[in-house]
C-alpha cells in the first residue's frame, strides 16, 4: 500500500523528471488538483492514466474512498497543478489521511517554486522559514507582527493582484530598508526576479502590475 507524491513542472515542461513520467504512466489513478490543468501535461507526455480531481475535499468520505482504493491495491499518484503537492496545497489532506491509515507515502524529488526563488534572491539561505500564503484578512497583522524579530530569511507566496499592497505592508511592519526579492513566472518564458528594499519593490510593482505565480523572499531581522 503506497501513495506516491509526484512533483510536476512549475513552468518549463522539460523540468519533468523521467522517474515522474514513469510513475504516472504505471499508476492506476492520478489524483490531480485540477484535471483540466493537468490534462495538458498528460497529453504532452502521452500519459493515459485515469485522473480524478481532489482540489475540493468537502466531504471526508471522498478522502476515505481514495484510502480504501489504495488499501485494495490501486496504485495512486498525487499531483498538483504545478510543483510539489501538499505544500500550500489541499493535497496535504490526502497525505495526512493516508498516513493516519498506515499507508506508506513516498514523495519524489522535483520542482517547487520557493527553492529557486530563495537561491536567486541572494539573501542568506543557510536558515530560512517558509510562511506560504498569509491570511488575507483575519490574523494577517498578528502573523506579520510575530515575524518582526524572525532572524531567518522568510518565504511568502502571494497573488499578483495583492503583491504591491503586501510589499507595502511588509515595509510598514518590517522596516522600509529591509532587503527582499520578488520572483515570478519561475521556469517560464518571462521569468523575473527583482531585488531591493521592501519600499523599492512595493513602488516598482505598484507601477508595473505583475502577472503569474509570485514568491517573496524577505531578509531576516538583524539584531
Amino acid at each position: 500500500m503506497k501513495l506516491t507524491v509526484v512533483p510536476t513542472p512549475i513552468g518549463n515542461l522539460e523540468d519533468m523528471t523521467f522517474r515522474a513520467i514513469k510513475v504516472l504512466k504505471e499508476a492506476d489513478l492520478i489524483l490531480a488538483e485540477d484535471t483540466r490543468t493537468s490534462g495538458f501535461l498528460m497529453k504532452h507526455f502521452e500519459i493515459h492514466t485515469p485522473m480524478q480531481s481532489y482540489h475540493k475535499f468537502n466531504e471526508h468520505k471522498t478522502v476515505e474512498n481514495i484510502v480504501q482504493r489504495i488499501k485494495t491495491g490501486t496504485k495512486v499518484a498525487l499531483i498538483s497543478d504545478a510543483g510539489t503537492p501538499a505544500i500550500s496545497d489541499p493535497g496535504f489532506l490526502v497525505v495526512r489521511e493516508c498516513l493516519a491509515n498506515e499507508i506508506e507515502v513516498e514523495c519524489l524529488p522535483g520542482a517547487t517554486a520557493f527553492v529557486p526563488a530563495l537561491v536567486a534572491s541572494g539573501l542568506p539561505n543557510d536558515r530560512f522559514c517558509f510562511e506560504g500564503f498569509l491570511p488575507q484578512k483575519k490574523g494577517r497583522q498578528t502573523r506579520l507582527t510575530k515575524l518582526t524579530t524572525e532572524t531567518r530569511t522568510m518565504i511568502f507566496y502571494e497573488s499578483p493582484f495583492r503583491l504591491a499592497k503586501t510589499l507595502a505592508q511588509l515595509a510598514e511592519i518590517f522596516g522600509t530598508e529591509r532587503k527582499a526579492s520578488v520572483s515570478r513566472e519561475i521556469s517560464k518564458m518571462f521569468e523575473e526576479t527583482k531585488r531591493g528594499t521592501l519600499t523599492e519593490l512595493a513602488q516598482y510593482f505598484n507601477e508595473h502590475p505583475p502577472k503569474g505565480e509570485i514568491v517573496i523572499i524577505v531578509a531576516g531581522f538583524e539584531e
